[in-house]
């Protein structure tokens, strides 16, 4: 993988490769369908505990992947710029979401032990105290946690990145496997943040490499025989260390991290030329981007909340002969009308975040704005450096 190691002279900017991989004066609808697939299998594993969706679909390195990649444009400009704007769009959506929980916890009895650690809540550097009450409410948030590190690790990560990429990687790799073998010289709480960091650290890499387009420029045979590689050799340490629920890799660190990097290898390089045009499954998916931060971090109050919805219906005589109340499928179903609720009541957070007038659903009016706020911002690059902010176009939590 020569394209890959290639890297730039002393003191010049890195030239990519190859071409870059957004198409002019759109969004990339192919990473959008990513991100929107990635966040419906979130949903569907949450709701059904199928530890085989692990395999099929890697999620969680797919939008770490694409987070990494639009990282890697966004420090075109200056780092400290960049990460301001980064930590605005992540922080107020995570407020408000915190603002819930904690004022749920606090009337059910939870009470700060440290304060120390309930600045979490405002920062979430580390894991925010929580209670056995709402330990399914809070368990999404480690995701936070493990995207902010990346984020502010992101301009050093970076530069050595396009130094040795391949050093870089193995790294990752290496460090992942400490970390499944529990050799890891830190202690809990420190301890979880550092294991998720290392196996899904390669993959935020190989969105540095697809925004750069060094993945273009490695041959085709190449990026498949290096992710036919790490998938088998994910799979096979998988398959000899089994978790209670099956071959869950949420539970195998570093299988999940090579299988979670052979399938982004594969998904960031061989990308379709054109998707067909459907009007409503567009609709979704630009829902679920502009939405992305709101989804992830309330979906599992809509999981929780459709149980007493549907105990309601039980007392409902034509619903319960007529409805199947009794089963997961049906409480999948419901869910989605509750995130739907839930985007509603605070999406809005993500629009004040990008600085965007609020609106209470997003539209493709919204989404053909953005375009125009991000071509305004690309000329303040150059103009004001003072007023420089990241295009609302370019930045949505779960990429």
């Amino acid at each position: 993988m020569h394209a890959l190691e290639a890297t730039p002279a002393p003191g010049s900017a890195p030239a990519p490769p190859g071409p870059g991989p957004r198409p002019a004066g759109g969004r990339d609808r192919y990473l959008d369908l990513l991100r929107a697939l990635a966040l419906v299998r979130v949903v569907t594993y949450h709701a059904f505990g199928w530890a085989w969706l692990t395999l099929l679909f890697p999620s969680l390195g797919i939008m770490f992947a694409l987070a990494g990649s639009l990282m890697a444009q966004s420090l075109a400009r200056p780092a400290a710029a960049v990460l301001k704007s980064r930590l605005r769009r992540l922080l107020v959506p995570f407020w408000v979401f915190a603002a819930v929980a904690l004022s749920a916890m606090y009337v059910h009895g939870w009470r700060p032990h440290s304060w120390l650690r309930a600045a979490f809540w405002i920062l979430p550097l580390g894991d925010p105290p929580s209670t056995a009450w709402a330990e399914q409410m809070t368990a999404p948030l480690w995701y936070i946690r493990t995207y902010l590190w990346l984020v502010l690790l992101s301009p050093l990560l970076l530069r050595a990145f396009r130094r040795v990429p391949l050093l870089c990687l193995g790294a990752c790799l290496g460090l992942a496997a400490l970390a499944q073998y529990e050799l890891l010289p830190l202690a809990e709480p420190a301890l979880s943040a550092a294991v998720d960091l290392t196996v899904f650290t390669a993959c935020w890499l190989l969105g540095f490499a697809h925004r750069d387009g060094r993945l273009d420029a490695v041959r085709a045979r190449t990026v498949l025989a290096a992710a036919a590689v790490c998938v088998a050799a994910g799979g096979a340490f998988a398959y000899t260390h089994p978790t209670e629920e099956g071959y869950d890799l949420n539970d195998i660190p570093l299988a999940q991290a090579l299988w979670s990097l052979g399938f982004v290898l594969v998904l960031l390089r061989f990308r379709p030329r054109r998707l067909p045009r459907m009007p409503f499954a567009d609709g979704v998916v630009g829902v679920l981007n502009a939405r992305a931060v709101t989804v992830y971090l309330w979906h599992e109050i809509a999981l929780i909340a459709s149980v007493p919805l549907i105990d309601a219906m039980w007392n409902v005589p034509a619903l319960e002969a007529h409805l199947p109340l009794d089963a997961v499928w049906f409480q999948y179903l419901v869910t989605w009308p509750l995130i739907a609720v839930a985007i509603l009541l605070v999406g809005w957070a993500e629009d004040l975040a990008a600085r965007r007038v609020p609106h209470p659903w997003p539209t493709g009016n919204t989404v053909r704005k953005d375009h125009v706020d991000a071509g305004h911002e690309a000329a303040a690059t150059h103009a004001d450096p003072a007023h420089k902010r990241d295009s609302p176009a370019l930045h949505r939590l779960l990429r």
